[in-house]
């Protein structure tokens, strides 16, 4: 099956040429008779699902050019294809054909219909498969391009820059280099420090204002009082946040706290220097529109209820409530999961291979004390799946900390970004590379050029075309 579709991505608003290019690009969606478990022959090593991904040509050099691959990670393909514009902008300088491809489990790629995220259908929802699915792939269409002297280069952003990596980790036949942006592979590690993101979201604000992140504190102080003082605090803060339906307990209160640190943690993620609708429609540096939101505020309550509902309504501000039990649901990963199919997915896969990091604490955060410990997540995980994370698992399988056998990877990382701290910051292996990207917001880096950008995130993207040249040009000499 294939059907053309023209997608216009939020980067349109740009001005250069090469930006133009990216804004425009059509794609042709195919779907493949994809393996459903590539490693036990006698349960379903026969059977298949349809695997969608996209594919574009319009730039191609059949004779030279690279194949640009793109790993899917956990939403709708399509949502890749309009916010990776890197991609797009470099392709015709290496002549390359450009893939992406869907991960299993999400958006169109369901192995099992509408009953693929049942318990006894969702266990085939692993790294291991996905990584598989992917080189699979990548077989068949360079058999059916007549392509398999092609180079692979994988890109990939945040999960899908973890995946960019280890599939360069675990299948260096198949790929010949890979930029793994905003990737916190070392989230798979047992000894890491899980309370680095919510303290380093909380950085985000102060670098905007201290006085902000003051604000932010004082903010949920005041509100913890209004609580306290029973069932009219409750319906007062309901009043001020707007709620469609007023707080009644002091669960619905804990759940609306979790419900503000999520649109904190999105605003942080996604600081951007222009207006962008990826995971949410924000103007340009929300982080800083959020703090003069509060700053402007008559109050620190009011202040924090107007910069919360920056991230849930965003520009448009069409919403006249909002509905924190479907807005924010609770999960394995309280960075959030996520609504609808998708987030029942990566709610699976915090339960399982990829654990994330703990709750707010009050302490290295501005926010409420909100506790996420590992222990808490084994609990949740047990009474939701039946099933715990492996704390020695990502040291075996995803090498962790581990890093002197690899070659041929970028790792960047924006200093916005508060999964920054679980990624690669340095190395000592000459074989990989460690870029920064100062005014960096989550993989800002694989976003299409913008006359806004910010001049690290230009240095970087030159770094990474540098080293994909490199790659191409060994791949084809050695």
């Amino acid at each position: 099956m294939m059907v053309l579709r023209f997608q216009l991505s939020t980067c349109c608003i740009l001005v250069a040429l090469v930006a133009f290019v990216s804004c425009q690009v059509p794609y042709v969606e195919k779907y493949f008779d994809q393996y459903l478990d590539h490693f036990n022959y006698m349960s379903n090593g026969q059977k298949t699902y349809k695997q969608r991904y996209l594919i574009q040509d319009k730039w191609w050099d059949r004779e030279a050019g690279p194949i640009f691959f793109y790993t899917g990670n956990e939403g709708d393909i399509t949502d890749f294809w309009d916010n990776t514009g890197f991609m797009f902008d470099i392709a015709p300088q290496f002549g390359a054909l450009v893939l992406f491809a869907e991960h299993r489990y999400y958006g169109k790629s369901m192995p099992f219909g509408n009953a693929s995220l049942q318990r006894d259908n969702i266990g085939l929802l692993t790294i291991e498969q996905a990584l598989a699915d992917f080189v699979t792939l990548l077989y068949h269409v360079k058999q059916d391009l007549n392509a398999t002297k092609c180079p692979v280069i994988a890109f990939g952003g945040s999960y899908g820059g973890m995946l960019s990596a280890w599939i360069r980790f675990k299948y260096p036949n198949a790929i010949a280099g890979s930029i793994a942006a905003s990737a916190p592979i070392f989230l798979l590690a047992d000894n890491i420090n899980r309370d680095f993101f919510f303290a380093d979201v909380t950085k985000d604000f102060q670098k905007a204002s201290a006085q902000c992140a003051d604000n932010v504190r004082s903010g949920f102080t005041a509100l913890a009082k209004m609580a306290a003082s029973g069932p009219s605090g409750l319906q007062n803060i309901s009043k001020i946040f707007h709620l469609c339906k007023p707080l009644s307990t002091q669960d619905d209160y804990m759940h609306m706290l979790a419900w503000i640190r999520n649109s904190f943690t999105f605003l942080a993620m996604l600081d951007y220097p222009y207006p962008a609708s990826f995971m949410g429609d924000l103007p340009a540096n929300p982080v800083n529109v959020a703090c003069d939101d509060i700053g402007n505020a008559t109050d620190v309550v009011s202040g924090l209820a107007k910069a919360t509902e920056l991230y849930y309504n965003g520009t448009a501000g069409t919403l006249q409530c909002f509905d924190i039990f479907t807005e924010y649901v609770p999960c394995a990963d309280p960075t959030g999961c996520g609504t609808g199919p998708a987030g029942i997915s990566w709610d699976y896969q915090a339960c399982t291979e990829l654990p994330t990091v703990n709750g707010s604490n009050g302490k290295s955060d501005f926010f409420p004390v909100l506790p996420f410990t590992p222990e808490m997540r084994d609990d949740y995980c047990q009474k939701t799946w039946g099933v715990s994370p492996r704390r020695d698992w990502g040291a075996v399988q995803f090498w962790t900390e581990n890093l002197q056998a690899a070659s041929n990877i970028v790792f960047s990382n924006g200093d916005l970004d508060p999964w920054r701290d679980g990624g690669v910051l340095k190395t000592t292996n000459p074989n990989i590379q460690v870029a920064i990207v100062k005014g960096g917001a989550h993989h800002l880096d694989l976003r299409g050029h913008n006359a806004k950008d910010p001049i690290g995130v230009v240095a970087v993207r030159e770094i990474e075309k540098q080293f994909i040249r490199k790659w191409v040009n060994e791949y084809y000499t050695q």
